[in-house]
């Protein structure tokens, strides 16, 4: 119960200009920070993306940023994907598509004034065609429901010229059971997540059991279909049940994980045979995603808290 009350207000904290300048300053922060971001640089995400890779997992890494607000910013993410897509071709993969990169339509434009659509579908078809050469996946993000209508008309465009280009359902969402129809066909990738942003009532379940509810709906769908399901949950019950909805599909299906959160499930699914890919962030934009990250799992909330009182 202490979660649900706390939850609204960190997710309202990650888009927090003043709360991002005070939590950036301090030296409690990093250690958490760390956890869940291997560091700011290309080379410190590829160093953990190798490490991930020989223990037998995938890896998709997402540039940190969203809401971009000019289109030198927007350039800028453009040529670090395609960098990190250039330094992609140093690792040493044991199966195809281990490698994937993770976009955010807002950080590629989509939130710029006039057409910010197009701008965000040009920026990432450049990201989509260098990746699609080096024989890299592509996911597009999911954000807040405000933008789900034009994210989704953004992965159709994609994905008529990169068939393989997978996308972000939030099963918090109302809608997304219906998504989740649409996009279980042949060729389809989704990754389904139980969604990580603050949402109205009028579109988006609250409690968790509703929540849990419509995931499993969702991923019923999704295992019944002809795509490519990847089940982004940390949830035992929700690993469970991908398990079994699994167990008896002639295709194949991933889990996916966060870095830094439930390693050591990571690796057992792994090492059980599983397709275990892990979601790695690196940059300097990390202050939505870290409140995002305190906001899903009252350990980590714990954690940063005790160590701000051994601080004080």
């Amino acid at each position: 119960m202490a979660l649900n009350i706390v939850r609204p207000a960190l997710l309202a904290a990650a888009r927090s200009p003043k709360l991002e300048g005070l939590v950036g300053k301090s030296r409690v922060t990093k250690k958490l920070v760390d956890r869940f971001v291997p560091g700011s640089s290309e080379t410190a995400v590829v160093d953990a993306a190798r490490a991930l890779l020989e223990s037998g997992r995938s890896v998709s890494i997402d540039y940190l940023g969203e809401d971009t607000t000019d289109e030198a910013t927007a350039t800028v993410t453009v040529d670090a994907y395609l960098s990190l897509i250039r330094a992609y071709t140093g690792l040493t993969v044991a199966r195809p598509h281990s490698l994937e990169v993770s976009i955010k339509l807002s950080a590629l434009g989509q939130s710029l004034p006039g057409d910010g659509n197009a701008v965000a579908l040009q920026n990432a078809h450049k990201i989509c065609s260098a990746a699609d050469a080096a024989g890299v996946w592509v996911t597009v993000d999911a954000e807040d429901h405000t933008t789900t209508d034009r994210t989704l008309a953004v992965v159709r465009e994609l994905r008529k010229d990169f068939p393989s280009v997978g996308t972000v359902l939030q099963a918090y969402l109302k809608r997304t059971e219906a998504d989740c129809r649409e996009f279980a066909g042949p060729g389809s990738r989704i990754r389904l997540c139980k969604g990580a942003y603050q949402e109205p009532a009028t579109v988006a379940f609250q409690s968790k059991d509703d929540v849990d509810a419509s995931y499993l709906r969702c991923l019923t769908v999704l295992m019944e279909g002809d795509g490519y399901p990847m089940v982004a949950s940390h949830d035992p019950q929700m690993i469970a049940a991908a398990t079994s909805l699994g167990a008896d599909r002639a295709a194949p299906f991933e889990f996916q994980m966060l870095y830094g959160i439930r390693d050591g499930e990571q690796v057992r699914l792994a090492t059980e045979g599983h397709r275990v890919r892990v979601y790695t962030p690196y940059g300097d934009q990390w202050y939505g995603y870290f409140m995002r990250r305190l906001a899903e799992r009252p350990a980590n909330l714990t954690f940063f808290l005790r160590s701000l009182v051994s601080r004080s």
